[in-house]
């Protein structure tokens, strides 16, 4: 099996890039902007959107060099894609080190190293840099690109079940997910504790994606576009966000039957919790309804930002990272009223952008001088998708 199309489709890029910018909002602490963010009216937030979008756009990308050219070729173009981002994630790391040390440094104000988690590298940076290439050690908000290093460094198996056996990839996919859960499986973090994004049960949702991409999307067109599906998905989202206000308004709480509580707390974000995976699922039937591929306003430049931003979307989530915690310092050391909250969350959107358009405005310059202006060059450069690791 192997997609189909090699149409881009600018939703992928669209919602991917949107997914990033909620993302940068949502890891500045105490942001007021931050709560026009999906996590505020529901289980699921944007690492969901991320990482099913990853999963599609892999499959879409490595499927094809499989069935073109074999297993092994395909399976050493993601281990290298695995390897690129491991070199982005120790550069992230030593950066964003080096950004969070030199203002606690200079504001002489040490709570910035025990918030963003860095506090063990002070204290033995030898050993922090070891379990940090090791992917153990991560600084706060850094845990998506190893979260992702890992899928990928296990997907190359999982591709040559979907493409033959689809089902049976994604029951496995499923058996992982679920013996995760009965036997508390995941990864150790240092100095304690495990993966905040546990791979054993975020592998479900990059699989899922993974099959959606080689024709699962095909197969559940019928059922998508089920009035039935599109009223569950509604009634589901509007249960979750009933829930979602009694987090916000305590008092809401009251209204919630005991036993409803006792049923779906604690929503698990680690082990990627069925009621996030639902949240998401709903979400999506009801944007797959709401934004076909053809959409014409996809070309419309009020989307193209985001776009951007999606389809360069490695260097646009280190610089959001890195963004986050300027805005954060300026929250700290400036002012935290709302205007300026406003004014930092738009810029850093807006940098995010500029950058994403630089970045695009190099690859043209690149492709018109290495000559590789020929149709069927150009034609593979547009089929090519980008993923949260950068360019496939």
């Amino acid at each position: 099996m192997v997609p189909t199309t090699t149409e881009r489709d600018l939703r992928l890029d669209l919602f991917r890039g949107l997914a990033l910018w909620l993302i940068f909002l949502d890891h500045i602490p105490s942001n007021a902007v931050s709560w026009v963010t999906i996590r505020n009216y529901g289980f699921s937030d944007a690492t969901e959107i991320f990482v099913f979008i990853s999963g599609y756009t892999v499959a879409f990308v490595y499927g094809r060099s499989m069935y073109l050219n074999g297993f092994l070729i395909a399976a050493a173009r993601v281990l290298k894609r695995a390897w690129q981002i491991y070199v982005a994630h120790i550069f992230l790391f030593a950066i964003y080190l080096a950004e969070i040390s030199y203002i606690a440094h200079s504001f002489e104000n040490p709570l910035y190293t025990e918030e963003m988690g860095v506090l063990n590298f002070l204290n033995s940076p030898d050993v922090t840099i070891i379990e940090a290439m090791l992917l153990k050690f991560k600084p706060v908000n850094m845990d998506v690109l190893p979260l992702y290093i890992v899928l990928l460094l296990g997907f190359a198996p999982f591709l040559w079940l979907l493409m033959r056996v689809p089902t049976i990839a994604l029951l496995a996919s499923v058996a992982i997910y679920t013996l995760s859960w009965l036997f508390d499986w995941n990864l150790p973090a240092w100095p304690q504790g495990v993966w905040v994004f546990n791979p054993f049960a975020w592998q479900f949702l990059f699989i899922f994606g993974a099959w959606c991409a080689l024709g699962g999307a095909a197969r559940l067109s019928r059922a998508i576009n089920s009035p039935i599906t599109l009223v569950l998905a509604i009634v589901y989202l509007l249960f979750a966000f009933g829930i979602a206000l009694t987090w916000h308004i305590p008092t809401l709480g009251a209204f919630v039957p005991s036993f409803v509580g006792d049923l779906i707390y604690p929503i698990d974000k680690t082990n990627l919790d069925v009621l996030r995976i639902l949240h998401f699922l709903a979400l999506a039937i009801i944007t797959v309804r709401l934004v076909p591929r053809d959409w014409p306003a996809l070309k419309s430049p009020w989307f193209k930002p985001a776009i951007m931003c999606g389809a360069h979307s490695l260097g646009i989530f280190c610089l959001g990272v890195f963004l986050s915690f300027a805005g954060h310092f300026v929250f700290t050391e400036v002012s935290n009223r709302v205007p300026v909250q406003i004014l930092v969350s738009v810029a850093g959107i807006a940098i995010m952008a500029g950058a994403a358009w630089l970045i695009s405005w190099y690859r043209i310059i690149e492709r018109q001088g290495s000559g590789s202006g020929s149709g069927s060059s150009t034609r593979t450069q547009a089929a090519k998708p980008s993923l949260a690791g950068g360019d496939t």
